[in-house]
């Protein structure tokens, strides 16, 4: 039985002061731990206009030294999915060694720039980043290109908000973005599942310009998609009509691909008639592609795989709760039942006290290296190091 390093709580009305006032106490006197290491706080729209005084309220009578969340419709409460609120979760991470940042959209266009003198945790003694940015002008590619740069090997999770402040103590952040750097006795572990399954085999594109790819083994890139489509078997291409995306190689070191090799993109149009698609990235000639069918059967499978895996991997170390960070494209309208990710992640570690939001991208490792991915569930687990 793990220790009751942590509480998550779901205010479900609407804005009301005193109201919110005594839940938040009530909700710190179930922690059963003298202090509160950090809180983590999703609310919806509703509470935008109220941000301020809602931040000074939790801060105050949950007794939260370190706060940082954002804002987000949809929300995730330990084994539930809900909308509309505020979940908050308060942990108590023995022996961390935590700081937030506010990161400017200048920060993160520039590597230099993210290694700011004001973060002053660095390897070994960091461990990991949770990070949750704003949407607007934030070039998600060119921002993992630099953050890699700097903090290479550094596991990496969050995602980016739907619409929406962040939140950073008292502040109310309307662009960049909010970063937790952990490190001491506390780690994190990640758990990426993305909800497609490759088809066909992988390829290697050979022309490629801007978001179009042109040639794929030196056939008409279209031609390549229909005749991976014709292959399948006549009952999966029902369910393919879509439901197709392309998945692109994170590395090309490696001799064979499978699950969790590839970054999910979206498929955004195609040209017959010149054979070229439009593809949600920048693809590059010489990169390995694989189209990829949003499957929720397998989805669900590969999650469980991955968490039955972390079990085993963590038998001996505390897990103290985790965030997760969920598409928006994920829920209901994948799955046909409102929240099945944090579910089975319940199922498999818990009874885990479990926050975090649906994202318009999700940010998490896929090897050493960090990256902004689609349709994917994201879990950050809080861990003795």
């Amino acid at each position: 039985m793990r220790d009751p390093h942590a509480v998550v709580g779901h205010w479900k009305g609407e804005w009301d002061e005193p109201a919110l006032i005594e839940w938040a106490a009530g909700l710190r006197s179930h922690l059963a731990q003298p202090c509160v290491s950090v809180g983590l706080l999703f609310a919806s729209q509703d509470f935008a206009a109220h941000a301020p005084d809602l931040l000074e309220i939790l801060r105050v009578h949950a007794r939260i030294p370190l706060l940082v969340g954002s804002t987000s419709q949809q929300l995730v409460c330990n084994g539930e999915g809900t909308e509309g609120g505020l979940v908050l979760g308060l942990f108590h991470l023995p022996g961390a060694r935590l700081e937030a940042h506010h990161l400017t959209l200048e920060q993160l266009r520039e590597s230099a720039d993210v290694a700011s003198p004001a973060i002053t945790m660095r390897p070994p003694d960091l461990k990991g980043w949770i990070v949750f940015a704003d949407p607007s002008d934030l070039d998600g590619d060119q921002w993992m290109r630099s953050w890699n740069e700097v903090w290479h090997g550094i596991t990496t999770v969050g995602g980016i908000t739907t619409k929406g402040p962040l939140f950073l103590n008292g502040s109310v952040i309307e662009s960049g973005a909010v970063a937790l750097a952990i490190g001491g006795q506390v780690g994190i572990e990640a758990v990426v599942s993305q909800g497609c399954t490759p088809i066909g085999q992988p390829w290697t594109i050979t022309r490629a310009e801007w978001n179009f790819i042109h040639t794929i083994a030196n056939k008409p890139a279209y031609q390549v998609l229909v005749d991976t489509f014709n292959s399948l078997p006549m009952e999966e291409r029902e369910g393919s009509q879509g439901n197709l995306f392309v998945g692109l190689a994170g590395t090309e070191y490696q001799d064979e691909f499978g699950r969790g090799d590839f970054l999910v993109r979206n498929l955004v149009g195609a040209d017959p008639r010149q054979g070229i698609l439009a593809v949600g990235a920048l693809p590059r000639a010489g990169q390995t592609i694989q189209f990829q069918r949003r499957d929720p059967a397998a989805a669900t499978k590969d999650l469980g795989r991955l968490l039955a895996r972390a079990r085993m991997q963590l038998a001996d170390r505390s897990i103290y709760g985790g965030m997760l960070c969920c598409c928006s494209g994920r829920g209901a309208r994948m799955f046909g039942r409102s929240n099945p990710d944090s579910g089975l992640i319940q199922e498999h570690l818990g009874p885990l006290p479990l926050v975090g939001f649906f994202a318009n991208g999700e940010i998490g490792p896929t090897g050493h290296q960090t990256f902004l991915h689609a349709y994917t569930a994201a879990l950050a687990l809080f861990v003795s190091a």
